[in-house]
């Protein structure tokens, strides 16, 4: 099976690693990076590449982790220290600290929250353009007592002594605040000032760059092969299809599998939306055997191996009648993949994703994924530089499970039915509303839960909807949107009175982190 196929095009960047080591704010830096269009990757802790040659800088990631336990997680950072440009962030600066001879000791409190420079040596490049008093993001509960061998003090704040260094002879910088969250104002000047000026890496990781280097590697790695894609209708499929048409035309066939959790209307939707695309289209209605699949399942992992047992087995069907088909393409995104990973230490895994973790030994294709390291926004760029439609890159990330996992517990048709209308009643609410464009994410959950009520002077026991709708850029992290009251009140209203089994809707107003997106 071919693994990673967009090695290819990495290789062709001047690319940043970032190791992780299981800080909550990792993903954010790899934003911030990208932002600067600097191509980056993260990587576990303990997964580094043996040839670097690749990279052109390396950032060590904040932690969960004391340097002083014996859980502290030590990377072998023999090819790198001294060798290449190298950030430490608040445990990576600890770690650089305690493992060279420094010293690393408990705080005497806790030592969290916004924070000033009140010190910044002059004239260094890390601190270019960065104004004394500075607001810095301080999050840890260790402290940097004494500098490694030949550290140089660079910045310090009221409570924190060594808040930035460098390692003399080397380009080696450590920070113990987060640059990466927007409450450190400057902090995006400072990693442009490593990146850029210190560690001399080309801001060259543009959409336009992308789809260049993207279709002439797809040219070469499937060659006249023929590949089979699975779309969706969302965003990241029909990139993906437009990417692989681009590069091998007629040899892209493209599949879109009813699975019976969709939308309401949305299968014949999305078949008329790829009409005049010019791409070769087959929709293929296999509702009952997904509701055969489900039926007496609850557990939410058990529905999405399911389904995605059910996907496979239905793709692979429709596979081979396709003459020859050797690829199976994916719309895999980098979230989808950094939410799939599990090791010790790094983000743990939040829930298994139905693009990630291979095929199965009985399906002969080869996995090509040219989106697999990509940010959803970035998505939406590609997207637009092919002159994909507007409404197309707009359209809201829907789950691959769908509907499957936002109806808590079993699955029956008629709450299949019962949700469609009530997701249809609030998504079409808010494009009248004009709100659609302001939310990154919005959909219904049914509970599991019936309420009592009254409708025309009779008691109803029926069900509650929750409403969900967030802002966010990636999907790493998300807010909950303040729709308004008066919007809320009017679908609230027409959702109890038109969708019958329903005769109560309450509105989620949980961030990511501590909750997901979904609800399962």
């Amino acid at each position: 099976m071919l693994k990673h196929w967009n090695w290819l095009f990495l290789r062709m960047q001047h690319n940043v690693l970032i190791l992780d080591f299981g800080s909550q704010y990792t993903q954010l830096i790899a934003r911030r990076v990208r932002e600067m269009n600097i191509f980056c990757e993260i990587l576990p802790y303990n997964e580094i590449p043996t040839d670097m040659s690749e990279f052109s800088a390396v950032i060590l990631s904040g932690s969960p982790y004391s340097v002083r336990s014996e859980q502290a997680l030590h990377p072998d950072l023999s090819n790198i220290k001294a060798k290449m440009p190298l950030l430490g962030v608040c445990y990576g600066a600890q770690y650089l600290a305690h493992f060279n001879q420094g010293e690393v000791a408990p705080s005497q409190t806790r030592e969290y929250g916004r924070a000033n420079l009140t010190f910044m040596q002059d004239n260094e490049a890390l601190f270019k353009d960065v104004p004394k008093d500075s607001q810095v993001w301080m999050s840890h509960s260790d402290t940097i007592k004494t500098l490694p061998t030949n550290g140089v003090l660079l910045a310090s704040t009221k409570d924190v002594k060594n808040a930035a260094y460098r390692i003399q002879g080397e380009d080696t910088y450590a920070i113990q605040f987060h640059p990466e969250v927007f409450h450190s104002t400057d902090g995006a000047q400072i990693l442009k000032n490593f990146l850029v000026d210190i560690a001399n890496v080309e801001q060259n990781f543009t959409p336009a760059a992308f789809v260049e280097e993207t279709v002439s590697s797809l040219k070469q790695t499937i060659g006249k092969e023929k590949v089979v894609l699975a779309l969706s209708g969302g965003v990241d499929s029909t990139v993906a299809a437009v990417l692989l048409h681009k590069a091998i035309g007629e040899n892209l066939h493209c599949i879109f599998v009813n699975n019976g959790l969709l939308r309401k209307n949305e299968f014949q939707t999305v078949l008329e939306n790829y009409n005049g695309m010019g791409l070769n289209v087959k929709g293929v209605d296999a509702t009952d055997r997904f509701m055969e699949a489900l039926k007496g399942l609850d557990d939410p992992e058990a529905k999405r191996k399911a389904i995605g047992r059910v996907f496979i087995e239905v793709f692979d069907d429709e596979a081979k009648l396709i003459k020859d088909a050797t690829f199976l393409g994916q719309g895999t995104i980098y979230p989808d993949v950094i939410e799939s990973i599990s090791v010790k230490g790094p983000s743990a895994t939040i829930k298994s994703h139905h693009n990630v973790g291979g095929l199965p030994d009985f399906m002969k294709l080869k996995i090509v994924e040219p989106l697999r390291m990509l940010f959803k926004d970035e998505v939406r760029r590609v997207g637009a530089s092919l002159g994909i439609d507007p409404e197309l890159l707009g359209r809201h990330p829907f789950p691959g499970p769908g509907l499957a996992i936002r109806i808590l517990g079993d699955i029956t048709q008629e709450k299949v039915r019962l949700l469609q209308e009530v997701d249809a009643v609030f998504i079409e609410g808010l494009k009248e509303h004009n709100l659609y464009n302001s939310v990154w994410q919005a959909g219904a959950i049914l509970l599991p839960v019936n309420s009592v009520g009254v409708m025309g002077d009779e008691r109803t026991y029926e069900k509650v909807v929750a409403l969900r709708a967030v802002e966010s850029t990636d999907g790493m992290t998300a807010d909950w949107v303040h729709l308004p009251y008066e919007f809320l009140m009017e679908i609230s209203n027409k959702i109890i009175n038109n969708v019958r089994g329903v005769n109560r809707v309450v509105y989620d107003i949980s961030s990511k982190p501590p909750a997901t997106i979904e609800w399962e």
